[in-house]
């Protein structure tokens, strides 16, 4: 049995992250972890576009532009949603998982759910650089070990409804990197 494993290879990898403005104070913090991942990682940060959105809700279809766009061969998604005394967190931290994978599935871009749901500002603050380490290094991680599992796959073929590989790393030949 042959197993394949995405590697944390940033080599050439372009990624591209949308945040949520909403919450801005545990985003930011996702933020800063994922660009200190992008760096560890080797990922040219220069090139790499921070999309600010409205809110959570918003999102996908910031992602959507971002991966149709053919530029990049992941998005990273940060935010935070946090329940309140009505039904809203329900309504929108739903809402912008399901547009978050419908965008990769659709584009066969992987494009990463780095959105906390969260019952309190402090379960954010924790999990934005303080007790729980960073969910948005981790997102960034989870991109670039996807950027490389795509690229071991088999390509999508002709007239398939995604476009699986069609990233800038993907139209390399294997032997390039």
């Amino acid at each position: 049995m042959k197993e394949i494993i995405g590697k944390l290879d940033a080599k050439g990898a372009r990624i591209a992250i949308v945040a949520s403005r909403f919450n801005e104070l545990i985003t930011r913090g996702l933020l800063q972890g994922a660009i200190e991942g992008l760096q560890r990682f080797g990922v040219d940060t220069t090139d790499t576009p921070v999309v600010w959105v409205p809110g959570a809700h918003e999102i996908p279809v910031a992602a959507q532009r971002l991966a149709q766009s053919g530029q990049y061969d992941s998005i990273v998604c940060l935010g935070a949603v946090i329940r309140g005394t009505t039904t809203h967190f329900e309504y929108v931290a739903g809402n912008a998982a399901a547009g978050i994978n419908q965008v990769s599935l659709e584009t066969g871009i992987p494009v990463i759910f780095g959105l906390l749901t969260l019952e309190t500002i402090e379960q954010g603050l924790e999990r934005a650089g303080s007790k729980c380490g960073n969910k948005g290094f981790e997102s960034i991680e989870a991109a670039i070990e996807m950027i490389s599992l795509m690229h071991q796959l088999p390509k999508a073929h002709s007239g398939t409804p995604t476009s699986v590989g069609s990233g800038p790393l993907f139209s390399r030949s294997p032997t390039e990197g």
